[in-house]
């Protein structure tokens, strides 16, 4: 079903942003099989309806994370997710992104309009200060992604995270609410 604007939280002039619902289960994870190329080895994204809806439901019902849809405006189709995941407030005020393009949109530019999109979001209703990535080395993709939208690298993690049944070295990348203005 297509999407309108008004259900958008934030839009560019090619895709808008909006909250997961329970709903998108089916074209996520058609979307999800037909990237599996372009996501391995960096990403698992839910490819299930069971996987789907406990994905969801973390991203809906967890006050520590927040999950965006980036929908291409003309047809509403999904293009690709952001994540926005540890969100601390207080003195903090910090969250790390996680994102995936899906394979028909890779590469058309939706993912940077939709990631400049949430990064707004984050620093504006959210009231983030400090956004961060942290990637694998060899994740070109992601990297120049994050680059291009104004993240600075911050620092390398060997063995950071356990993805695909070993612990990954990551480069940190961040972005402050002051480096954006």
């Amino acid at each position: 079903m297509p999407h309108t604007a008004a259900r958008f939280l934030a839009e560019g002039p090619h895709v808008g942003i909006r909250p997961f619902t329970q709903e998108d289960g089916a074209e996520f994870t058609d979307r999800v099989r037909e990237s599996e190329d372009l996501h391995r080895p960096w990403l698992f994204p839910p490819a299930t309806a069971e996987a789907y809806a406990a994905y969801a439901r973390r991203l809906i019902e967890d006050p520590a994370r927040a999950g965006f849809l980036v929908c291409e405006k003309d047809a509403g189709a999904l293009a690709g997710f952001v994540n926005i995941n540890n969100i601390v407030h207080g003195a903090f005020r910090s969250g790390a992104l996680g994102y995936g393009a899906f394979a028909h949109a890779a590469g058309r530019g939706l993912m940077r309009e939709g990631l400049d999109l949430v990064i707004g979001y984050a620093f504006g209703p959210m009231r983030l200060h400090r956004l961060e990535i942290n990637v694998q080395p060899l994740n070109t993709a992601s990297i120049a992604l994050a680059r291009a939208c104004g993240f600075r690298l911050e620092g390398f993690s060997p063995d950071m995270l356990f993805i695909d049944g070993a612990w990954r070295d990551h480069e940190r990348w961040a972005l402050t609410a002051e480096m954006r203005a």
